[in-house]
């Protein structure tokens, strides 16, 4: 006997905004209390903060301008526990301590569903901090203020949330949208060079795929970007935040298919990092990556000589390296754990179905391709190992 089969379907809605502004924690800025009263809620919200250490350590008065601020909008927010403090940077992605004590602080605090942990700092603190949001209670309201370039106008604005485990970057996670994103330009004035520096490298990213006028923007403004000119970044970030958020309202937002154009460069970039031992940052790898690429897309005869020259000139001159050493280690052993090809199977294997990889026709418009050509690549590699302006492809 044969029994009817019972079919359900839904559609979750997800909305949500990035906010940009500047002294977010200055009392007489409403923005975060605004935001909070907009969710229904009757009475103070109970607010549990988690800050990235390097943050504070070139904010010194942070912790106190935050206190301050829960002070004068006390019928809005209460801080629930302390303000914690944990380590920034990539290395926080690998420690699972940090997960067990973020979440033994949501129960000790009673955080629930209807309360908010907000992460403040990287993009690495800012993927811990919305993981344990996410997986606390099955979701807890989580606010994202990203103080990097690369967290302001990318990793932070995003649906994603995760950790690095078993040697991957990124192994565990989830799709969880923000409650709300707020950038906060004056943060930026806190990074060193590097930091400054490593978010160009995703917007580099968006205007090759998808915006041609936005690269020309980038290649017109690459010395005032390297020279830290305030005005020019906050047009970066802005335009850049647009395009990803463009992307996840169109495209395939929970990656459910095996396409991830907005990874363009990034199947060599993850793989790097690790073999650097992170010595390399995330921006930075993906400049090498996205350089990479391109030499492909040119030596494969899809992107024209003169392009890639323009796009190695950009990087170049916004203060990136265009190899690393470790790109040679193992190259022709694609299946040896420590070569930078093995990067290809590992891509495939984190979104599964088919390798999906973004290329370039021509500046401001990729395709996906299915397979890479080994050889085509060791060769790419070593003519950025070569590479000198003008004597390329």
């Amino acid at each position: 006997m044969s029994t009817r089969a019972l079919q359900q379907q839904f559609q979750v809605a997800f909305s949500y905004t990035v906010h940009f502004t500047e002294g977010l924690f200055q009392a007489d800025n409403p923005l975060l209390a605004k935001v909070l009263s907009q969710d229904g809620t009757v009475g103070p919200r109970k607010v549990f903060f988690v800050l990235d250490s390097g943050v504070v350590d070139h904010c010194p008065g942070l912790e106190a301008e935050i206190l301050r601020y829960a002070e004068a909008h006390a019928d809005v927010l209460r801080l629930s526990g302390p303000i914690t403090i944990i380590p920034g940077g990539e290395q926080c992605k690998n420690e699972p301590a940090l997960i067990q004590q973020l979440l033994e602080a949501v129960d000790t605090h009673h955080i629930d569903r209807h309360s908010y942990v907000v992460g403040l700092g990287g993009g690495a603190v800012l993927d811990l901090v919305g993981y344990v949001a996410s997986v606390a209670h099955r979701g807890i309201r989580h606010i994202r203020i990203p103080t990097t370039v690369l967290s302001q106008n990318d990793s932070g604005i995003g649906v994603k949330n995760s950790v690095n485990a078993f040697g991957k970057k990124n192994f565990l996670g989830n799709f969880t949208p923000p409650y709300v994103v707020l950038n906060d330009a004056r943060f930026l004035l806190t990074l060193e060079d590097r930091d400054w520096r490593g978010g160009i490298a995703e917007a580099l990213k968006v205007g090759l795929i998808k915006d041609a006028a936005f690269f020309r923007f980038i290649q017109e403004n690459a010395s005032r970007l390297a020279a830290r000119h305030m005005p020019t970044m906050q047009h970066l970030i802005h335009r850049c935040a647009e395009l990803h958020l463009q992307h996840i309202a169109g495209g395939d937002p929970f990656e459910q298919g095996s396409s991830r154009p907005l990874d363009f460069g990034h199947w060599s970039a993850h793989k790097l990092e690790q073999l650097s031992h992170y010595r390399i940052r995330h921006g930075e790898a993906v400049a090498i990556g996205i350089a990479l690429d391109s030499t492909y897309s040119c030596l494969q005869g899809r992107l024209s000589s003169a392009g890639l020259e323009q796009i190695l000139e950009v990087i170049y001159t916004l203060g990136f390296a265009l190899y690393a050493p470790e790109m040679a280690e193992q190259l022709e052993d694609a299946a040896h754990p420590q070569s930078l090809l093995r990067g290809l199977q590992e891509f495939r294997e984190h979104l599964g179905g088919q390798l999906t990889v973004m290329l370039l026709d021509e500046i401001g418009r990729g395709v996906e391709v299915h397979e890479m050509d080994h050889a085509l690549l060791v060769e790419s590699v070593r003519q950025l190992q070569q590479y000198q302006p003008a004597a390329i492809c």
